[in-house]
């Protein structure tokens, strides 16, 4: 049976979710829009978009007892794939070698305006 994982570290749910799941050994973590956690405020910069999402990510894999480098897979949503040079350069400084197996994909809009959505597994 999965275990909701839960921690005001990130911002909550926006919707009927979880913020991540554990079942086994794995951490499903819900995509992370890069609202601050607090205020609930989204940067307009999107360096500091891809910094508050893979924060409020690793706060999620904290909770679940997991860490960076236990992450497996890594899903990137943006609104602009002009921005993806600019998601690794922060990408690189949450993960080292070797890196998770990663999508990165544009789509058309998120929630609240944000460019940018990221989501995980991890080992817990």
């Amino acid at each position: 049976m999965p275990v909701k994982i839960e921690t005001a570290k990130a911002p909550a749910a926006i919707g009927p979710y979880s913020q991540a799941l554990k079942t086994g050994n794995l951490v499903f973590v819900s995509g992370q829009l890069p609202a601050d956690p607090v205020t609930g405020e989204i940067p307009p910069d999107v360096a500091a978009q891809v910094k508050n999402s893979l924060q409020n990510v690793m706060a999620i894999l904290e909770a679940a007892g997991s860490s960076a480098d236990k992450v497996l897979k890594v899903g990137i949503f943006l609104t602009d794939l002009g921005d993806f040079q600019v998601a690794n350069e922060i990408y690189r400084t949450f993960f080292k070698e070797p890196y998770p197996a990663r999508t990165t994909v544009q789509i058309s809009a998120l929630p609240k305006g944000a460019k940018i959505e990221i989501d995980a597994v991890a080992e817990a």
